[in-house]
């Protein structure tokens, strides 16, 4: 009896042995990311949470399988969002909120936002400036489970300099105003760059963002002065290698644009006055362009509305929002390397989508736009093995909508279908509940 007892513990004790349960997406069609056109009846073999095959024809189940039928659908890549901003939703409360909300509320207002932007199928984004912390946190809170969201690269704050566009404290009155510094952001001079490198790297960023020139939004006269020495791009530049930092700049006019390029910038986010000087240099040194052609037609629609954005950033706005779309279509003749990014928080989130209307709009082939919000974000990242296409061996993010976008790119703002990390979060149009 004894003897049959510890038997029994023995086996008890030994890891259970059953077949892993896998998941079979039946994909009418397939843009898989690499692929020039879509490949019709694919088969998408899913296993703990990365494509173990991708073959053509329907694939039958083994018993334990979960098949999800998207043949009347066409399935891509989960979407890759590298500009957006998730603790904030522009508002023309924004600017008094700055005084009223407190960083929690924010915090609780990202997760909603989060949700959102997964349920429309960005599975990836690169979050390009915070209040601090707060996508940071929200990063680590997606990633164990406890919210639904995408997957985030963040920079947590920007880095700026005093006055310049993101500098927390512009446009506040003296008596508030004070003196920030590198932990803040802001920084005056190479130490100080270096310092606030670091100080992002202490708080567990994921890259850096700089911005080199004036801003849209800020409450400043210029959108697009210099606000960077080159000796302070020098040091954030080399410091963020240090660290294994990808460094995102922020720019609108041309001189600081292209002191940035020049610097070693991963990418340009706006370039609204870039020049063909900028574009060559960008192609030569790989430097990607993030067109953000969603935050320029935003704006424009913003100023028109009375009351909807302070009167100082009125003609900014109409000024630099008009400037995008001629700046893409010549950055597109010109060659430069392009990754999908909206600036989503200045639009609303949920929207992302749009911005591959108006790649499409504004000159751009709907597959290539499919792919600067795929494989494209995956390669500025540098997660392009495990991100950004539909391959085996990589992480299973799928969208899908009814419908062809190569002939109607509009769909991609009604995604039917979402998985991210091999989990289903939409299905049918509607979310799944957990």
């Amino acid at each position: 009896m004894r003897r049959s007892l510890i038997a029994l513990c023995v086996v008890l004790a030994l890891p259970f042995s059953s077949s892993h349960a896998r998941t079979i997406v039946h994909a009418g069609h397939l843009i898989d990311g690499v692929s020039k056109t879509a490949r019709d009846n694919v088969s998408i073999i899913i296993d703990k949470g990365r494509f173990a095959d991708v073959v053509s024809g329907t694939v039958q189940p083994a018993q334990g399988d979960e098949v999800v039928d998207l043949s009347n659908q066409t399935v891509m890549p989960g979407f890759m969002d590298m500009h957006v901003h998730l603790d904030h939703e522009h508002s023309p409360k924004s600017q008094i909120e700055e005084f009223t909300l407190n960083p929690s509320d924010n915090a609780i207002r990202a997760t909603v936002y989060a949700k959102r932007t997964l349920l429309a199928g960005f599975t990836t984004v690169r979050n390009v400036g915070d209040d601090g912390m707060t996508t940071v946190s929200l990063k680590k809170a997606i990633a164990s489970g406890y919210i639904v969201g995408p997957r985030i690269y963040t920079a947590g704050r920007a880095i700026s300099t005093t006055g310049g566009h993101g500098d927390p404290t512009n446009g506040w009155c003296e008596s508030l105003m004070g003196d920030p510094g590198p932990k803040d952001g802001v920084i005056n001079g190479a130490d100080e760059a270096r310092k606030a490198v670091r100080q992002r790297y202490k708080e567990g960023a994921d890259l850096i963002k700089i911005t080199a020139t004036a801003g849209v939004l800020s409450i400043a006269s210029s959108a697009d002065n210099a606000q960077f020495t080159d000796e302070e791009l020098a040091a954030i530049v080399e410091t963020a290698k240090d660290y294994g930092f990808t460094v995102a700049a922020h720019a609108h006019g041309a001189e600081g644009m292209l002191r940035a390029v020049r610097a070693g910038v991963t990418s340009i986010e706006h370039g609204s006055y870039m020049t063909p000087e900028i574009m060559s240099l960008m192609k030569k040194k790989g430097t990607v362009y993030v067109p953000t052609l969603l935050a320029g037609y935003t704006v424009v629609e913003m100023a028109k509305q009375p009351g909807a954005l302070p009167d100082i950033v009125v003609p900014k706005a109409i000024r630099v929002g008009a400037q995008i779309e001629h700046t893409f279509r010549a950055a597109l003749k010109a060659g430069v390397p392009i990754a999908m990014g909206t600036d989503t928080g200045v639009s609303p989130h949920g929207q992302n989508a749009k911005e591959f209307e108006l790649m499409v709009n504004y000159g751009m082939p709907a597959m290539q736009a499919i792919q600067s919000g795929t494989i494209a974000g995956a390669k500025l990242l540098r997660q392009e093995k495990d991100l950004g296409t539909v391959e085996k061996g990589k992480i299973a993010d799928l969208v899908a909508v009814a419908g062809d976008p190569i002939q109607d790119i509009k769909l991609l703002q009604d995604v039917k279908f979402v998985m991210k990390d091999g989990v289903v979060y939409k299905l049918n149009g509607a979310e799944v509940i957990r």
